[in-house]
């Protein structure tokens, strides 16, 4: 499936996968984040990191109504604050869209899967 943006000089098409790669890769530069997670292994109840080519499993990209709707499953830091963490994750999404893409989002859903202690 894809996301279609119409203009003046014609349609653009763009998939959800790459909307979601995109989202995913914006989401990862937010302090706090340890990395993305499968938004499936909630029943498992374990959290693996997904790496760099795999960040589309984290992210579901919905469109409904012509508003497109961005879920996004992540793993934070053990000490910070995850609403912070969650409202920077939210507001890097939508701005990173946006000038990218030129695509409005209209909500952004930050699902956090676990919290990763460091490891020395």
């Amino acid at each position: 499936m894809s996301i279609e943006i119409k203009n003046d000089f014609g349609q653009i098409e763009i998939s959800q996968d790459a909307i979601a790669q995109i989202a995913g890769g914006a989401a990862i530069e937010c302090y706090g984040i340890v990395g993305m997670s499968s938004k499936h292994q909630v029943k498992d109840g374990l959290a693996d990191i997904l790496r760099k080519e795999n960040f589309a499993k984290g992210v579901l990209v919905r469109e409904v109504d012509g508003k497109v709707h961005i879920d996004m499953y992540i793993i934070v830091s053990y000490g910070t604050k995850i609403s912070e963490i969650a409202y920077q994750v939210q507001s890097k999404v939508k701005y990173t869209l946006g000038k990218s893409l030129g695509m409005a989002v209209e909500s952004v859903n930050v699902y956090v899967q676990g919290v990763r202690v460091a490891t020395m």
